[in-house]
């Protein structure tokens, strides 16, 4: 009979760990979808993908732990489950913030700052509205400066925790679509604002999965933030991508409207959207992830500043994956970083980086490079991306850093592209 109770009671105390453990694992989702889209694709479209992936030089920095600077230790703890990390960077080129949740799509809490550009960080969680812990789903943080010149560091995310959700009980809390925090002193003290949307319902105009997942510069000084939410109620429906301008550094925003509706892109579900600008100024492009997981991801552009974009494509296979995010290097390359969703992939880890041009992009060409920067044992990848004045490369993501962690990490891997030109002279 003892046995028998010890064994109730130790399933008892398991069952949060092991309801933990069998949260989505976006990376083995990512790969099974990537094998069936191969698998169902035409045999001309293999060819494509099979001829894309061999013109890309494979190289792999994941196993190099010298690279690798935690910055948030996971463990067996479900509450140390660490995840979607963001970054922003100060002009100082030095300090840098990181945010993130904790549990998968789960509540807001964590942020990390570094005064030596990601080498040290110190947690400063305690600095932060007291509210900001029930915000909900994948924080961004960004740093927006205003047509006066002002900079100011903004925290955005989907929503806040309802009552059902278990909140923080605050006394006259924020509740509602994209809630927001903002520090107008290079983040040393915080203040939250209303939210930008409004109750909880599908009526809501910022109604979404997820809050801004890139915000771009535009060049009469506003900003353009873009979005994505589900037709239907939640995630439910065919994803759609929206958008919305700020002309005040971020205080209002304007009415959202779309940018690429996947109800009319034939059963593709585009989502999570990364906006940015052409080398001569002239055009935005786009990358989504495709998350019906039908081939490749998707890409689309715009000559007017976002009024209007083109139908989203199918974007070069090496670019295939979830919550990209790039830079431009001095050289005119581009580093793409994301999560690894290609058909036939073989690459060693889940968190790749693309390099190529953004003729690459726009002309659907293979690109240069495909770099694993960093392996998981069940989930991981969305990224934060700094390019430091000495060339250093700065990538931060999640991933179970170990393999007795349930919970994720949050992960720096540092590099230079000098040294991966190297490696690949040196696989000639």
């Amino acid at each position: 009979m003892n046995t028998i109770l010890n064994l109730l009671l130790t399933a008892l105390l398991l069952a949060p760990l092991v309801a933990f453990a069998q949260a989505k694992p976006e990376v083995a989702n990512a790969t099974k979808a990537a094998k069936r889209a191969w698998e169902s694709a035409p045999a001309e479209t293999k060819a494509l993908w099979q001829r894309q992936r061999d013109a890309l030089i494979h190289i792999d920095l994941s196993d190099d732990t010298q690279r690798q600077i935690v910055i948030a230790r996971g463990s067996p703890k479900p509450d140390e489950y660490h995840a979607h990390p963001t970054t922003a960077m100060l002009a100082d080129n030095q300090t840098m913030f990181c945010v993130w949740n904790l549990g998968h799509g789960g509540h807001a809490g964590p942020m990390a700052r570094s005064e030596d550009a990601g080498l040290t960080w110190t947690r400063m969680d305690d600095a932060l509205p007291p509210n900001y812990v029930n915000f909900k789903n994948c924080p961004s943080i960004y740093r927006i400066t205003d047509p006066q010149g002002k900079e100011r560091l903004w925290v955005f995310a989907a929503r806040t925790l309802t009552e059902k959700e278990d909140p923080k009980l605050i006394a006259g809390r924020h509740e509602g679509y994209m809630p927001r925090i903002v520090s107008e002193d290079d983040g040393k003290t915080w203040r939250e604002l209303p939210p930008i949307g409004g109750p909880i319902s599908k009526d809501d105009p910022f109604r979404c999965i997820m809050t801004f997942s890139s915000i771009v510069r535009l060049k009469d000084g506003s900003h353009l933030g873009l979005f994505h939410r589900g037709s239907g109620i939640g995630e439910g429906g065919t994803l759609q991508v929206l958008q919305s301008i700020t002309r005040d550094g971020g205080f209002t925003w304007s009415e959202p409207v779309m940018a690429s509706d996947g109800t009319k892109l034939d059963g593709k579900h585009p989502c999570e959207p990364y906006v940015f600008r052409s080398p001569d100024g002239d055009e935005l492009c786009c990358l989504m992830r495709e998350n019906k997981r039908s081939g490749t991801s998707l890409v689309m552009f715009s000559r007017d500043e976002g009024k209007t974009w083109s139908q989203a494509v199918d974007a070069p296979w090496g670019l295939t994956g979830d919550r990209h995010h790039g830079i431009t290097l001095p050289d005119g390359r581009m580093v793409i970083v994301f999560r690894n969703a290609s058909p036939q992939s073989k690459d060693k880890a889940g968190f790749i980086t693309w390099v190529g041009t953004y003729d690459d992009i726009k002309q659907g060409k293979p690109g240069q490079y495909r770099v694993s920067l960093l392996k998981t044992f069940k989930d991981g990848f969305y990224p934060g991306l700094h390019l430091l004045p000495d060339g250093t490369i700065v990538a931060t993501t999640y991933a179970n850093y170990r393999k007795e962690d349930i919970g994720c990490s949050i992960v720096s891997v540092r590099f230079k592209m000098s040294e991966v030109d190297a490696m690949s002279k040196a696989m000639k």
